[in-house]
């Protein structure tokens, strides 16, 4: 069993008090207890210098959302990343593109009902990134909608998660008739999988081609080419899908945007549920199909 840090330090500081004190034990001189004295004060100095920091997401008893392996996806090497827990989701955020590389969540029937409303909400610039960053002023006069990653309808059961759904990290620019047709359809199903099997583990983002891409605003947030969405089920048998959307306009059923997610994975260069056992994750993103859903 593999020891941490924090443990291996406890454990030998207390062998040596243990030590000391054996070797001491028939005649404990003033001396032997300033050397155990010593010890526990050296062990104590390194338990609270490996402690999780005040405001770390154990530290501030966070949502289990941040512990949550099948959450964390691998971007290609030198990908600019900067990984920020929310209450709902986990997104990875480029400062180049001024979009998230992915934004990842787990969906669950409860979180899709609760007091939160999206009325009254307004979309927010992320102050937990570096500037220039995306800000409401971009998008106006774009032609492009503030499309939700980790949707709003997503996120009801929590006053701050809803918030925090509106955040310009969580958010790229999308066409309209896509983000309220096509886009938002895919949306409804997956809740509805999610009350079908309980739970679901999903993520999504922008597809950059190679080449120059569009930007808007003064920011300079770049306009993905395309959409991706991979939806990943577990237990018995567990099953994933993935989807393609172009940011273009268009209504087509789901089973025209369907892919593997090895294609998914190929064309993003991200490496998708890279926790899961290497049997497993190998079967289920070979293989899609709409009818298993």
């Amino acid at each position: 069993m593999k020891m941490n840090k924090k443990a291996f330090i406890l454990k030998t500081g207390l062998l040596a008090v243990c030590a000391a004190v054996t070797l001491g034990s028939c005649d404990m001189t003033q001396r032997d207890k300033r050397l155990v004295g010593g010890i526990v004060s050296a062990v104590a100095d390194e338990l609270e210098a490996h402690a999780e920091p005040a405001g770390s997401v154990k530290a501030a008893g966070a949502s289990a959302v941040a512990d949550d392996a099948l959450l964390m996806q691998d971007c290609p090497d030198g990908t600019p990343e900067q990984t920020l827990r929310r209450t709902a989701y986990v997104t990875s955020y480029n400062k180049a593109t001024k979009l998230p590389n992915w934004v990842a969540w787990r969906l669950t029937p409860d979180r899709t009902s609760g007091p939160a409303k999206r009325s009254g909400v307004d979309f927010e610039a992320d102050t937990d990134v570096p500037a220039p960053r995306a800000e409401d002023s971009d998008y106006y006069g774009s032609g492009y909608d503030r499309g939700h990653m980790c949707p709003a309808a997503d996120n009801k059961f929590s006053k701050e998660a809803m918030r925090e759904s509106f955040l310009f990290t969580n958010m790229c620019p999308q066409n309209g008739n896509l983000n309220r047709g096509d886009w938002n359809e895919m949306e409804m199903a997956c809740r509805r999988w999610a009350e079908q099997y309980g739970a679901l583990y999903i993520v999504c983002g922008p597809i950059l081609y190679k080449g120059k891409h569009k930007t808007i605003g003064k920011n300079k947030v770049v306009v993905p080419e395309a959409f991706f969405k991979v939806v990943l089920r577990t237990g018995e048998n567990p099953k994933a899908i993935g989807f393609i959307y172009k940011n273009a306009e268009g209504n087509r059923p789901k089973g025209d945007y369907v892919n593997t997610v090895d294609e998914v994975e190929r064309l993003t260069g991200i490496d998708f549920f890279p926790s899961l056992p290497d049997d497993v994750e190998s079967r289920v993103e070979a293989t899609a199909d709409i009818a298993d859903w």
